[in-house]
């Protein structure tokens, strides 16, 4: 029992080691290549059909995290083969604390982007990939429906174990990966949120809950959150661009 317990310290050391090593520089082409796939992946309908999911999850992910920051009750989340979520909370129905969990949603994807490629321009893949599965790790636990866990699950089991096997190159590539299409993707959903809400659809989406919040028209919110999600993408890319090359 002892020594059991005598080596946790070591194996925690080990994995604080494992996540805040500093890797070598990504090749350019590598950071070009992964770019390349992710504007496909977000681009092109089929393959978007299932990249969306991720996005879903980040989405969905953020408002849990928003909510609890802000001291709301979590329920659980639901993720559904449409790519659509939905994040259940309770405590005060009107507030900063309710504007703020209905206004991450859309932002979310984008935010953690920008963070992932903020951890890159620090040459830190093993970082991404740790902390990504740390955050899954937590989001499954309030899945609330098959679906939605397996989901979860299947993108949890590509990042660990490309994160627990994968050499430098394996883990920049999915690190950087896992960025470009957190950046590049999160504004596609606004735009067809933007497309829906036109033809007079969208109704009990995050820009319709902010509309009831604040009396702000749902078309301005849909606006701000276009405007966040490409703002953020672009000095996520220049972030990268101008530090990795």
């Amino acid at each position: 029992m002892s020594s059991t317990l005598a080596s946790i310290p070591d194996a925690l050391g080990s994995a604080w080691d494992a996540v805040s090593a500093v890797s070598e520089p990504a090749p350019p082409a590598l950071i070009v290549v992964t770019a390349v796939i992710a504007l496909v992946l977000v681009t092109v309908r089929p393959l978007w059909l299932a990249t969306r999911h991720l996005i879903t999850q980040a989405h969905e992910g953020s408002h849990a995290l928003v909510a609890r920051l802000v001291g709301r009750r979590l329920s659980g989340i639901r993720l559904h083969s449409d790519t659509s979520g939905v994040t259940v909370s309770s405590g005060n129905p009107r507030g900063p604390g309710m504007m703020a969990t209905a206004f991450a949603g859309y932002v979310g994807p984008a935010v953690l982007g920008f963070l992932a490629a903020t951890l890159l321009t620090l040459d830190r893949p093993a970082a991404v990939l740790w902390s990504v599965l740390a955050a899954l790790a937590l989001l499954i636990l309030l899945i609330r429906n098959l679906f939605g866990f397996l989901s979860v699950l299947a993108v949890g089991a590509a990042v660990g174990a490309a994160a627990y096997y994968g050499d430098p190159v394996i883990r920049y590539t999915a690190a950087y990966l896992l960025t470009w299409v957190l950046l590049f993707g999160a504004t596609r959903p606004v735009v067809e949120l933007a497309r829906t809400h036109r033809r007079g659809g969208g109704g009990g989406s995050d820009a319709d809950q902010l509309r009831w919040l604040t009396r702000i028209p749902a078309g301005l919110w849909i606006l701000v959150f276009g405007l966040v999600t490409a703002g953020t993408a672009v000095y996520g890319t220049a972030r990268i661009v101008l530090t990795q090359f």
